[in-house]
C-alpha cells in the first residue's frame, strides 16, 4: 500500500505551510518521512528525496538523524500527553534535549528552560519546571511541546495537528502563538490539520491531500477564493458558514475514502466527485497549472469548474 504516493512541495523560512486533508490521507505519514521515523517495519521510504538546508535526508545515517531531530527540525506532536513522558518533569524533558543536542550544562539548559517557558507564555516558569505533565493543563502541555520544538533554534518545526485536543480558545492562543514566533525568529513551519479555519488565518500556503497524493496546491488564498479540484470545493462546502442562512444545510462529502490497497488506474476521488469524466476511470491526473501563477491542481476538469460550481 502506498501511504504516500509521490508528495512534492517546499518550505521556506518564516513561511507557514498547511498540509490538509482527511484522515487517512497521509498528511501524518508524509510529515514522519521527513524524519525518517516511519517504523520499519512495517513501513518504508521506497524513492524519492527530501531536501533539506541543502542535504538529502535520506541519506544520512541514524546517528546523522538523530543529531538532526530536535537541534535543526523540531516536531510537535498530536497529543500532548501521550507525548510528554509522564515520569519526567517538565524541566527535565526540555533541558535533555539542549545537553543533547547544543552541549549546554545544567545550569545553562535550566536557564534556556526558564527562558522558552516565558516565550510561550507560562508564568511563574520556575515552579512550572518542577512539575509533571499531569500537573498541567492541555493548552500548557502544547506550549512546554512547543518550548522543547524551538529550544534548540531549529531552522524547521512540524506541527501534527497541534489544536485537536484543545478547546477552541486554547486553540486560538497556540495558534497565534506559534504564528508569532515563527515569524520573529524565521522558522518555517509545516501544519498538519484538518481544520480549515486554521488554515485561513494561519497559512502561507496549502497542500491539499487525497489518498496519498497532493490534489491542490497554491497561495491560500487562492485556494479559498478559487478551488479548483472537486475534493478542495467539497471540503469548503462541507464547513459551516457565516455569510450562509442558518436553516442552510452543510453538505458532507459524499461517500468514504478509499481503500489505498484497492486503487486502480484512475482518479483515487472518481467515486465520490460530481464532476468525473470517462477520463477519470483510466489515468490519474498530474498536478497542473490550474489557474494563477503557483496554484496547481490534479484534476482532468480544472479549467471546467466555474464559479457556481465553487459556491454552489
Amino acid at each position: 500500500m502506498r501511504a504516500v504516493d509521490g508528495i512534492s512541495y517546499t518550505v521556506n523560512a518564516g513561511e507557514t505551510v498547511a498540509i490538509v486533508g482527511e484522515s487517512g490521507s497521509g498528511k501524518s505519514v508524509g510529515a514522519m518521512s521527513v524524519l525518517r521515523l516511519i517504523p520499519d517495519p512495517p513501513g518504508r521510504i521506497t524513492a524519492g528525496q527530501v531536501l533539506f538546508d541543502g542535504r538529502d535526508l535520506l541519506k544520512l545515517s541514524e546517528e546523522e538523524m538523530r543529531q538532526l531531530r530536535g537541534s535543526q527540525i523540531g516536531m510537535i506532536f498530536q497529543e500532548p500527553m501521550t507525548s510528554l513522558n509522564p515520569v519526567l518533569t517538565i524541566g527535565r524533558q526540555i533541558t535533555e534535549t539542549l545537553e543533547q543536542h547544543r552541549g549546554a550544562t545544567p545550569a545553562e539548559a535550566r536557564g534556556r528552560a526558564l527562558e522558552l517557558l516565558g516565550l510561550v507564555g507560562i508564568a511563574d516558569a520556575a515552579r512550572r519546571l518542577k512539575q509533571y505533565p499531569h500537573q498541567l493543563s492541555g493548552g500548557m502541555r502544547q506550549r512546554v511541546m512547543i518550548a522543547i520544538a524551538l529550544a534548540c533554534d531549529p531552522k524547521l518545526i512540524i506541527a501534527d495537528e497541534p489544536t485537536t485536543a484543545l478547546d477552541v480558545t486554547i486553540q486560538a492562543q497556540i495558534l497565534e502563538l506559534m504564528k508569532e514566533l515563527t515569524q520573529r525568529l524565521n522558522i518555517a513551519l509545516i501544519v498538519i490539520t484538518h481544520n480549515l479555519g486554521v488554515v485561513a488565518r494561519y497559512a502561507t500556503r496549502v497542500n491539499v491531500m487525497y489518498a496519498g497524493r497532493i490534489v491542490e496546491s497554491g497561495a491560500a488564498a487562492a485556494i479559498y477564493h478559487n478551488p479548483r479540484h472537486p475534493y478542495t470545493i467539497a471540503l469548503l462546502r462541507s464547513v459551516p458558514r457565516l455569510d450562509r442562512p442558518r436553516q442552510a444545510r452543510l453538505e458532507p462529502v459524499e461517500g468514504q475514502p478509499p481503500d489505498l490497497t484497492q486503487l486502480d488506474a484512475g482518479c483515487a476521488f472518481r467515486p465520490r466527485c460530481r464532476f468525473a469524466i470517462g477520463a477519470c476511470a483510466t489515468a490519474r491526473p498530474s498536478l497542473t497549472l490550474a489557474s494563477e501563477e503557483g496554484h496547481f491542481a490534479a484534476c482532468f476538469r480544472s479549467a471546467d469548474l466555474t464559479k457556481t460550481d465553487q459556491a454552489a
